[in-house]
């Protein structure tokens, strides 16, 4: 069983992503950090119920030896939702699919993420890239001010909907498996000015 800690979009250009982000939800995104070992670069928005979102794509002053993780060798050049991020109380114990789990650390932050061998997405991103942040680590929606933004349904529309379903074990109501020809994912949210479809 897994919990719901966040969805990101991905793009070939932090700005663009950034900004494409930030117009549909009308609030703007803060400053995020870095990732040296696998050659990103990310932005943040809190959002409520301790959740928040990253846009993160290849940061082109970055030196890389390996597979980029999020499957971000293959950044697309249009943004789009790329990767939803749950946590686990066992990350050692997870299904040889999700990939080993690596120790990082961005300042204050320190946490274990599981990444697969060549940087690409569990069953196209249908499966979650799981997360084990440190007991004594801050969480990054704890550091972010409130924007007025609830992320209210997550829906993984993919042709293995049902194995998806069974294997996540989810019991966040606003997480939604539906089977489809192709993968893709919508997110519903509650903003400062109404509802919106992403």
């Amino acid at each position: 069983m897994y919990e719901l800690d966040h969805i990101a979009v991905t793009c070939v250009d932090l700005d663009r992503g950034a900004q494409w982000l930030s117009a549909k939800l009308g609030v703007p995104f803060l400053q995020g950090g870095q990732h040296p070992r696998f050659g990103t670069h990310n932005r943040l928005l809190g959002l409520a119920d301790g959740l928040y979102l990253e846009v993160i794509a290849p940061d082109p002053n970055a030196q890389v030896a390996g597979p980029r993780w999020f499957d971000l060798d293959n950044a697309p050049a249009e943004p789009r939702w790329g990767n939803w991020i749950c946590r686990s109380t066992d990350i050692a114990a997870m299904p040889a699919l999700t990939g080993p789990a690596i120790a990082m650390t961005r300042g204050a932050l320190n946490w274990q993420i599981t990444v697969p061998a060549d940087g690409r997405l569990p069953m196209q991103g249908g499966f979650p890239t799981l997360i084990k942040w440190a007991a004594d680590a801050n969480h990054p929606a704890q550091s972010l001010p409130p924007s007025g933004v609830r992320l209210t349904q997550w829906q993984i529309h993919h042709p293995q909907a049902d194995e998806l379903r069974a294997q996540c074990a989810m019991t966040d109501p606003r997480v939604h498996f539906q089977t489809a020809d192709a993968v893709r994912f919508v997110a519903h949210f509650d903003t400062p000015h109404g509802a919106v479809v992403i």
